[in-house]
Parts: structure tokens; sequence; C-alpha cells
């Protein structure tokens, strides 16, 4: 088959979710014998027009500097890139749903294609988003599902967010994880960040709360900073990720003030050494995850292949992929009581470990998820 997939920012991947699974599926399914086109926005020298054997598209101009042309420039490379690989392609996949009214274009080009959608959550109601955006996305998503020929979910809980007659159009298709061998804990890896901030210098392994994830308002990292102000523990609040919006920086930065005793260290995005990310979650004394909105989330993924206590915000999404897994919040109180808990207590829920573990070894490895979707793009082409 000939599949292209537009949406992500580009492989190999530097920002977020999307671009790990995008370029998870793309190698995994050039290795089956696939012809794989990615769209990328950025333009990697390293790697030239090709990454482990998949073709690479790269947009006509650079991204913008400004925030606000952000989601103009996005909206317009990936009807670009819909054009351009319409005739290249068997399948397309679109992630996300920026250009999700310009679905049908790529038809119009090739009626022989077949288009797959991946909604990426319950976008229109993320709160980084104003009104205009979020109703823009909510008709995008809804023209996107009319006019595609698969609707991929990630987690089983969107089906309750689409149309009810287009239910028989959605697949679900979870994101995947891979179980690897963790480093051990160097902290010289430490260096360059503490270089940016010379509290980073002061983490032990194993004694520190961890959050990895956009600095946005529906991960909740004003309820995780404020939980942890407000708990008894001593441990300090690592916490991982780049801010996108200045208000909330703002936001996040008025809680910190409460903070005499620097418990909470912001160490900035990690996105290019996964050695020294998977150190820090692997290390860490337990896991904090705030996702709301993001169906199954990458993050979450990754930290409980790791082994380890994870406090996540209660919301179908998170329910379905931990299960019993984990332990729940939904008010800073809630958090501060389940950090006390598992501070004063910890072997007491070393239990969950185990079930965090089998649960994505069991559910969400690449092998499968790659599997699933080499079946369904199969079945329709």
């Amino acid at each position: 088959m000939r599949i292209s997939i537009v949406g992500s920012r580009g492989i190999p991947a530097q920002y977020g979710g999307f671009e790990v699974f995008t370029e998870e599926l793309s190698t995994r399914l050039v290795q089956k014998g696939h012809q794989v086109n990615v769209s990328c926005e950025y333009k990697n020298d390293t790697h030239g027009s090709t990454y482990k054997g998949v073709n690479l598209h790269f947009a006509p101009c650079n991204e913008p500097r400004s925030y606000s042309f952000r989601k103009l420039y996005e909206l317009f490379a990936d009807i670009y890139f819909m054009i351009k690989l319409a005739r290249k392609s068997d399948v397309m996949y679109l992630l996300g749903m920026t250009a999700g009214f310009a679905a049908f274009v790529p038809k119009l080009i090739n009626w022989r294609l077949k288009i797959f959608i991946n909604i990426d959550g319950v976008e229109w109601k993320r709160e980084k988003f104003n009104i205009l955006e979020r109703t823009i996305l909510h008709f995008n998503t809804l023209i996107a599902a009319f006019c595609c020929d698969t609707i991929v979910l990630d987690a089983q809980s969107m089906q309750k967010y689409i149309p009810k007659n287009w239910v028989k159009k959605s697949v679900f298709i979870p994101y995947g994880t891979e179980i690897g061998c963790p480093p051990i804990w160097d902290n010289s890896k430490l260096e360059p960040l503490g270089n940016k901030n010379p509290l980073i210098r002061g983490i032990v392994e194993n004694g520190y709360w961890l959050v990895v994830a956009r600095l946005e308002p529906e991960n909740h990292i004003h309820m995780i900073v404020d939980g942890l102000l407000k708990s008894d523990s001593a441990k300090r609040l690592v916490v991982v990720g780049n801010f996108t919006n200045p208000q909330y920086q703002a936001k996040i930065e008025k809680i910190l003030e409460q903070d005499k005793s620097k418990r909470v260290i912001l160490t900035g995005g990690i996105y290019n050494n996964d050695m020294l990310l998977n150190m820090l979650r692997n290390h860490c004394y337990a896991y904090i995850h705030g996702h709301s909105v993001g169906g199954t989330n990458p993050s979450l993924l990754e930290i409980m292949s790791m082994h380890t206590i994870v406090v996540a915000h209660d919301n179908d999404f998170n329910r379905e992929v931990c299960k019993d897994g984990a332990l729940f919040f939904k008010t800073v109180g809630d958090l501060a009581n389940q950090i006390n808990k598992v501070d004063q207590n910890d072997r007491g829920f070393s239990n969950l470990k185990d079930i965090a573990l089998h649960r994505v070894e069991a559910d969400y490895n690449w092998g499968s998820v790659v599997d699933r979707y080499e079946q369904v793009f199969l079945r329709l082409v």
C-alpha cells in the first residue's frame, strides 16, 4: 500500500504525542513492506528526504514565530499536503481536525483514495482555544467525520463524542508504547538542564514526583502544582514541558509564589533526549497525570510501562487506560490527599505498578497496534 500520514509536525519526533505516534506507525509500516509518506512542518537536515525508509515531505515555507499565526500555518500546511499527496496514496490518514473541513479535497483529486481521520480527543473542549476556535474545531470534526471512510478512535470513550449514526464507521485502535530496558540513574545527565535551572541539580533518584506534559489548562498543571504545595510531601515536583500560552504561564507563576521552599522545579521541554527523559520517568517516586481531553495519552502509557505509581486526573479516558492500575483525583484537595497517602505508604500501593505494567503489555504494545492499522487499511483499499 501507499500510505500518507498528514497532520503531525513531522518525524523524527521532536514535539509531542502525535509525532511519536507518527514515527512509530510510519517506520513500522515500512518494515512491513508498505510505502509511507509523512508530512513535515520543519526540515531536519540530518535525515534529508527520508527517515528509516519513510518519505518525508516538507512544507513550502517555514513556520511562523508568532503563536497567533501558528494555527493558520497548520491549516494551510495540512491542505497543501492533502493536495500534494492525494495522487501518491491509496490511504491518507489525517491526524487532528485543524483542516477537517477540507477532508473531501483529496477525494476530488483521487476518487479511489481511502481517507481515515483521528479526531485526537475532544479538541473543541480544550481551554487553550477561545470560543471561536472551539466552534471551528467542532465544525471541522463533524465535516471530516462525514467525508472520511473511517474514523479512528484512540479511546473507546470517544464514541460518545461523535454522532451515533457515525459510530458504525468508527474503529478503536489505541496508541502504543514500548517496554524497554530503563536507563540507570546518572546525575551527569542532569547537567544540561541544571545549567538553565540550578535547582535541577538537587534532584535525587526516587526523590521526586514527576509530570511530563504540555503546560496547558486541560492538562491541569495548575491543579497539580497547587496540590503538591498543599500536601505534606517534602519531595519535589519535577514538571517537564513547555508553556504554550503566556496567560496560563502567568497563572502558574502566581501559584508558585506560595512555593517558599522551592519544591516545584520546571525543567522546560525535553524533546531530543530520550535517555534523559526516560531516566527521569523510570526513577521518579511517583507520577501525576493531569490530561483530561486527549483520548489515550502517550505519556500515560509510557509511564505505566516504567512500573511506576500513577496518580491520574479522574476522567473517562484515564479510567479506560488505567482501570485499577492508578489512583485518581478530581480536585486540588483530592490530589493533596492522594499524594499524602502514597508518601506515607508507597509499598501499600506497589500492586498498582504491576497492574499498570501488565495493562500496557497486553493491550498497548506497538506491535499489535500497527498490526491492527495494517488490517484496517488493507480491508478498505
